[in-house]
């Protein structure tokens, strides 16, 4: 084992020899990530589920779209914090209640490399598309009832942030007529 830390850490050096790029806890979130993919795998085979010869384009859809929301949600959202907080630190608000943090860089390298993941919304994305999809095997009503909601979630994201850029324009235009 010594023999491969060394190694690691060699490649390490050379990869980035002037910034610290954990990438032996890269290499433990991607042994995570096929050890949960390779579980699922075999929860479908054990349960007999069938796998579909193609997924429908409305569930890829909304899927997508609720991937989106929940990967954010996850990663940048105020009220998911606390998730966050033993590998990231908090920097500054972003706005619609989003929060802009740093990944935390004392601790392991393991723990570095889970504090990018937990605060990188496209690096959860992989993560939730696979629970998600997994789910439209495993339970697809219970999936596409939560994804359903996400969604809606995300529409009414957009929908907000167009009505304040519309008051803002509106609220623009009433300040230019009364000059």
């Amino acid at each position: 084992m010594t023999g491969l830390k060394d190694r690691v850490a060699r490649l390490r050096r050379a990869y980035a020899p002037h910034e610290h790029r954990p990438l032996d806890g890269y290499l433990v979130g991607m042994a995570t990530y096929a050890t949960v993919t390779g579980a699922l795998a075999g929860l479908v085979k054990v349960t007999g589920r069938p796998v579909p010869e193609r997924v429908a384009v409305q569930d890829v859809v909304l899927v997508s779209i609720a991937t989106h929301k929940l990967s954010r949600l996850l990663a940048k959202d105020a009220i998911t914090s606390p998730i966050r907080a033993p590998f990231t630190r908090y920097d500054h608000p972003i706005g619609s209640g989003e929060v802009m943090e740093q990944v935390r860089d004392e601790g392991s390298n393991t723990r570095h490399a889970i504090g990018e993941l937990l605060s990188c919304p496209f690096c959860l994305a992989v993560w939730v598309a696979t629970g998600m999809t997994a789910g439209l095997v495993l339970a697809p009503r219970l999936t596409r009832l939560v994804a359903t909601a996400l969604t809606a979630v995300a529409a009414s994201d957009f929908l907000q942030m167009g009505y304040a850029v519309a008051q803002q324009a509106a609220e623009g235009d009433h300040d230019e007529h009364t000059d």
